[in-house]
């Protein structure tokens, strides 16, 4: 990856351009990042190309991904402190560190996995580096429909995030230590209650811990992030599929992840052990399948109504929540 242009001064951006060596998909493989068609750290373009707010070691920083398919590229332009580090970064965070790419080959009687194995023959599994980011976003989605946690995520990143550098539209989240000072009405307005807001309260002072797990295989990242209160299989896994680049962390204790997987791959709806025991094949692999299979659309057949929001916080995050475009 080169750096084609240097910040001279004003908003300039650093600028670089990375050849992958395969086709991409940029909108599918980031696609994961994004927390709700509204999230204000997630810009989908009209031309194809996304905006992302994230906070690296040195600062926040704007990354603008454009992809260039004739020149088999993709470019990248970033704004802020954190400008150098996010482009160093792309690689990774568009697939580049998923060495066990080339090993995957689904089962010949799993027809719904080959088939999206054909689809996105080109997905690769993005890892932002990002620990605490990712813990603080899917802390709110624990026991809660995705609804209301992205509602939530939207207003507490609105509240006490900042603009991202560069141009207008993405928002940073909040630094640690900023999530340390939201008052407990922002967060009951935000429709969060005490067990979910705890997670990312007990775990904002040890945030750089946290970063250190990026070092460690997958058996150790997983049983680090839980020993933390409030982070069990569920979170771990969300966690380590977005910021690590974990392709086989699935996510087990999910309302619907294991019964659309069983009945994509055998046709019967299995709760967590019976999807276990399904996709004990796909060992090193799992989060790849379950991610595939979310691509290709494959879900069960939803026969009874869908989950009813929380009753017991005053979810004004909802009742506020109006889309806007490119929000």
């Amino acid at each position: 990856m080169t750096v084609a242009d240097q910040r001279t001064a004003g908003d300039a951006p650093l600028v670089s351009r990375w050849r992958p060596g395969w086709e991409i998909d940029l909108a599918c493989t980031v696609s994961v990042l994004r927390r709700g068609a509204h999230d204000p750290t997630f810009r989908r373009e009209a031309d194809g190309s996304v905006r992302r707010a994230t906070r690296t070691p040195d600062g926040p920083a704007q990354l603008h991904l454009v992809p260039r398919p004739r020149e088999g590229e993709v470019e990248a332009r970033a704004w802020g402190p954190g400008a150098a580090r996010a482009l160093e970064g792309v690689p990774e965070l568009l697939g580049a560190g998923d060495t066990t790419h080339a090993e995957f080959e689904p089962r010949r009687e799993h027809t719904a996995l080959r088939d999206a194995w054909r689809a996105h023959p080109c997905w690769r599994q993005p890892r932002t580096g990002a620990v605490f980011e990712a813990l603080a976003a899917s802390a709110l989605e624990q026991v809660v429909t995705t609804r209301e946690a992205f509602a939530g995520w939207r207003r507490l990143v609105l509240r006490f995030g900042e603009p991202a550098p560069g141009p207008a539209g993405v928002w940073v989240p909040p630094a640690p230590q900023d999530w340390l000072r939201v008052p407990s009405w922002e967060w009951l307005a935000a429709g969060v209650e005490l067990r979910r807001r705890k997670v990312t309260l007990l775990a904002a002072p040890r945030a750089a811990a946290l970063e250190r797990t990026l070092a460690m295989d997958e058996a150790a990242a997983d049983r680090a992030l839980r020993s933390l209160p409030g982070i069990g299989v569920w979170t771990s896994a969300e966690v380590r599929a977005r910021a690590h680049g974990h392709p086989d962390a699935f996510s087990f204790g999910d309302l619907h992840v294991a019964a659309d997987v069983s009945w994509a791959l055998t046709g019967e709806v299995l709760d967590d052990a019976g999807c276990a025991e399904v996709i004990e094949c796909y060992r090193g692999h799992r989060y790849r399948v379950q991610r595939l299979l979310v691509l290709a659309g494959a879900r069960r057949p939803r026969r009874g109504p869908r989950a009813a929001l929380p009753t017991h916080t005053p979810n004004r995050a909802l009742r506020a929540h109006r889309p806007r475009r490119g929000g």
